[in-house]
């Protein structure tokens, strides 16, 4: 019989982000101005963030379980029958065998076993919590299933609310999000989230399910090493077995065949802007991004010349990202400015203008040098990077990355300083711009 939750441990944790946050807006004090990147943003991620639902979606559909009526007495989940075995752990990956390394109930349960989980119990008012790891001893992968069963419907919901957030806003060190999933036909609605962590010849990759099915919220977890971020279809089919073996008592299966369609887990925190966990990551810093509301700079010297009053932009704004808990310089971090523009013509000539400023700046500014460093480019984003260095004159020379890019009509606008031994490769930088791009299309 699997033991009740015991009292959750994480109540401190939000004390904590808000004391990290205000570490952050004293330190964006002394980060060098104009530090950020503009780019323009269609509207399609409004579309994908209603898609995930949230605290005025509707309540989830009545299951077909007799004991939801009466959750005081829930029969589900009981036991372990309904979790996940060995065997239907094969479609994970087809090479090697799958066992079952370790079940527990909530009293015997660690306190975290998958990605970016904040606290032991996402409903420390839940009826039960079962915990199943297993292995694969041919190529090492592992992987955990993780079911909260709650007292009724309406809480499950906020339960499954809760592990989304906790994975969109995820804090964990070296930790980032490579991709985003809304998922179909595994229970009555979820999410999948691929989180890389720090890159070497092979890069450790977290594929994390999230299911809501009735009374019970499941999360699966695959961990594997990679050279690219894995495709959600092994962990997409896994977890359709298991919510259907939990559904069979919980009610709320899925209808249809199970699909997963590409979408960023929303930032519900600052819509418009990254969360921390979209922040590129760097080997020399085992210590989690964090974000703040930064000063509205409605300016920027050096080669881009920015000025969001000038060129009439509806609205803008600025979040800073830094990381107060590394040791780095007080100059080290990255800004993203957003800027809403009157129409789509408007931004994208304001970022020709800016790529003007900058692919000219050597011409203008003295003592600048310019190297690009790349395109960004997709169906609905154009922009460009660059790396500016300015010689002081006195033997000191300050680095930035740039980067400019646009879509619809917003404007994000991107500055990153180049440290010793703080630099990220102008791959990771143009991704960061793109993600802020997609990110953008939720600011209003």
């Amino acid at each position: 019989m699997a033991g009740s939750h015991r009292a959750s441990r994480g109540g401190g944790r939000a004390a904590a982000r808000e004391a990290r946050r205000q570490k952050a807006r004293k330190r964006n004090q002394t980060i060098a101005a104009g530090i950020a990147v503009v780019v323009l943003v269609g509207g399609g991620g409004v579309a994908a963030l209603n898609a995930f639902g949230g605290d005025k979606s509707p309540d989830p559909k009545a299951g077909s379980s007799a004991s939801d009526d009466k959750p005081a007495n829930s029969n589900v989940l009981t036991d372990d029958k309904a979790l996940l075995d060995a065997a239907g752990a094969k479609t994970l990956g087809a090479t090697g065998a799958w066992t079952v390394t370790q079940t527990a109930d909530g009293d015997s349960a660690p306190d975290s076993v998958f990605a970016c989980q904040a606290q032991r119990f996402a409903d420390p008012a839940g009826v039960r919590t079962w915990v199943r790891m297993f292995q694969n001893a041919t190529t090492k992968d592992t992987a955990v299933q993780y079911v909260e069963v709650s007292n009724d419907k309406a809480s499950a919901l906020k339960t499954y609310n809760a592990v989304v957030h906790w994975l969109s806003q995820c804090t964990a060190p070296q930790t980032r999000l490579s991709s985003g999933y809304v998922t179909t036909g595994v229970g009555e609605r979820g999410v999948i989230a691929v989180f890389g962590q720090v890159p070497g010849s092979k890069t450790k990759y977290k594929t994390v399910a999230v299911a809501l099915a009735g009374q019970a919220t499941m999360v699966l977890e695959h961990d594997t090493l990679a050279a690219t971020p894995p495709r959600p279809d092994a962990v997409l089919a896994t977890a359709n077995v298991a919510a259907k073996k939990i559904c069979a008592q919980s009610g709320g299966c899925g209808t249809g065949a199970p699909v997963a369609k590409p979408a960023l887990l929303p930032n519900v925190d600052a819509p418009g802007f990254m969360a921390s966990v979209d922040l590129p990551l760097l080997s020399e810093i085992n210590k989690p991004w964090v974000s703040a509301p930064a000063a509205k700079g409605n300016s920027s010297g050096g080669c881009e010349k920015i000025d969001f009053k000038k060129a009439k932009a509806l609205k803008f704004g600025t979040v800073t990202y830094v990381t107060p808990e590394a040791k780095v310089p007080t100059e080290f971090g990255l800004d993203d400015t957003v800027a809403k523009f009157p129409s789509a013509a408007a931004a994208a000539s304001y970022v020709t203008q800016i790529r003007k400023n900058v692919d000219s700046c050597e011409k203008n500014v003295s003592n600048a040098k310019v190297e690009a460093t790349g395109t960004i480019q997709t169906s609905t984003i154009k922009g460009k990077s660059w790396k500016a260095t300015y010689d002081t004159g006195d033997g000191k020379k300050y680095i930035y990355r740039i980067g400019v890019a646009g879509s619809g009509d917003r404007v994000v606008y991107m500055l990153f300083p180049v440290l010793k031994e703080l630099d990220i490769t102008d791959t990771a930088f143009n991704e960061t711009v793109a993600r802020a791009v997609d990110r953008s299309a939720a600011y209003s």
